[in-house]
């Protein structure tokens, strides 16, 4: 089996930093392995260290509380009290509501109980295999993001069922240290959360952050995209896949509905908005809606922007980004579309 090898699973953008000489404001980082992947917090500005420390400490206090896998998690307590209401904490509790939310808003595209039918896959594991079409069948029968109960900070799931909030863990905890560095007065910095990308504000010399958009099909990238207090979150089937005993590739974003790797016909999804939890959430539902899906999806809700990239290798964009997005010089045989509101 073969599976993709890479720094930071979710890692998608190469962060296109400032010249030195553009900006006398003193540049501290902070760089640390949570939530499964690589982290840099960058700042710019002076006695930034101890907000920095701060951050990394908030981030790594936030990971313990939604781990899957440690047993003092509050979410590891969740899903192992046999039917039984768990209460959790503030920060648990609201990352909760957000992902039933977006679960309920997506149709189920975005399903925070998928957990089971990962590990089947073996995604949650080293070793990756095909479940049978019984197994799949049988597990579908275990996730639902409607038999959640949650009242105010109790948690309640059917025995056999699990919670999984890695589809808006890192944006939903990006956003709760954008909050905090802004908090302490940080004008300009830079998250780069195993690939999920957060800027506070500018760079320091006042110009839009250049944020390098993945090719999904080799190395590189396909364009540039330019920022300013956003975030911007990328997912894709290539971040993690493996090549099964039938000569396939199958990756990681399962489709709720069959149980099976999702086959949309995008290669990567990039999401840009405001909230970097709302980048999260959409950058993998999106990609199991697929092109017309999504394009709809952002239509009736608006709210964000997005790059599709397709199977085929075409490039949509929405209209809001039309002018922030400049293919480099390999790709510019691709063709872009631009997604409006009115068709």
């Amino acid at each position: 089996m073969k599976r993709s090898v890479l720094a930071c699973l979710t890692a998608v953008f190469m962060c296109l930093t400032a010249c030195s000489n553009q900006s006398q404001q003193e540049e501290k980082k902070e760089s640390f392995f949570a939530m499964n992947t690589y982290i840099t917090f960058t700042a710019y500005g002076d006695n930034v260290e101890s907000v920095l420390s701060q951050a990394k400490d908030k981030f790594t206090a936030l990971e313990q509380l939604w781990s899957v896998t440690d047993e003092h998690s509050e979410i590891y307590a969740v899903n192992h009290a046999g039917g039984q209401p768990v209460t959790v904490s503030n920060d648990t509790a609201e990352i909760l509501a957000f992902a039933l939310e977006m679960a309920d808003k997506t149709n189920g595209a975005l399903e925070p109980t998928i957990y089971p039918v990962l590990t089947a896959w073996g995604f949650t594991a080293e070793e990756n295999r095909i479940p049978s079409n019984d197994e799949i069948k049988g597990l579908l029968n275990q996730i639902g993001y409607d038999k959640v109960v949650l009242n105010e900070n109790a948690v309640q799931l059917p025995e056999g069922m699990m919670l999984d909030l890695g589809a808006v863990g890192k944006g939903y905890a990006g956003d709760i240290i954008t909050e905090l560095l802004k908090e302490h007065g940080i004008t300009s910095a830079l998250l780069d959360i195993g690939g999920n990308i957060q800027a506070v504000g500018t760079k320091p010399d006042g110009s839009d952050w250049r944020l390098g958009i993945r090719d999904p099909f080799g190395e590189g990238n396909v364009g540039v995209l330019t920022v300013q207090d956003m975030a911007v979150v990328t997912s894709g089937s290539y971040e993690r896949y493996f090549v099964g005993e039938d000569g396939k590739q199958h990756g990681h974003i399962i489709n709720p509905s069959t149980g099976y790797p999702a086959e949309s016909g995008l290669a990567s999804v990039t999401v840009i908005a405001k909230e970097g939890k709302l980048c999260d959430a959409l950058s993998t539902s999106l990609f199991v809606m697929g092109l017309d899906r999504a394009a709809d999806y952002w239509r009736q809700n608006g709210g964000f922007d997005m790059l599709l990239i397709t199977e085929k290798g075409e490039i949509y964009l929405t209209e809001g980004i039309k002018d922030r997005f400049f293919p480099d010089s390999y790709h510019t045989d691709m063709k872009v579309h631009v997604i409006a509101y009115e068709e």
